[in-house]
């Protein structure tokens, strides 16, 4: 089991910046990767950024050169650094942590509002 907890979303203004933080509890030594989605009104869950276990990244094309994430030197916290921030990345942003074995297990933060005006 894994437990996962967002923090530091908010209201910005567009071109603005925020930093989300998720921090991971449990079994952590077995996750394999971690990242983050995000879930607008009316639309489905998207994958927005991922980072494997040997610090391997992946980005959607939509925040690509804005969004960075990264990961503390304990692999507990990961964060997502959000620059040059526009009123359609506004969303409920949800930390993921997946671990295989036999079978894939995915883990689910409460989520946090990330809301940009224009």
């Amino acid at each position: 089991q894994v437990q996962l907890v967002e923090s530091g979303g908010g209201l910005v203004q567009a071109g603005g910046s925020l930093r989300l933080s998720c921090a991971a509890s449990g079994d952590i030594f077995s996750i394999n990767r971690m990242g983050w989605y995000r879930q607008s009104l009316g639309n489905q869950r998207e994958l927005v950024a991922i980072i494997t276990n040997g610090g391997n990244t992946v980005y959607a094309d939509s925040i690509k050169g804005r969004f960075t994430i990264s990961r503390d030197n304990s692999g507990n916290t990961v964060y997502l650094q959000m620059n040059s921030l526009k009123p359609e990345d506004t969303a409920v942003y949800y930390c993921n942590a997946v671990i295989t074995r036999r079978t894939t297990y995915n883990y689910w933060g409460q989520g946090t509002q990330v809301t940009v005006s224009s």
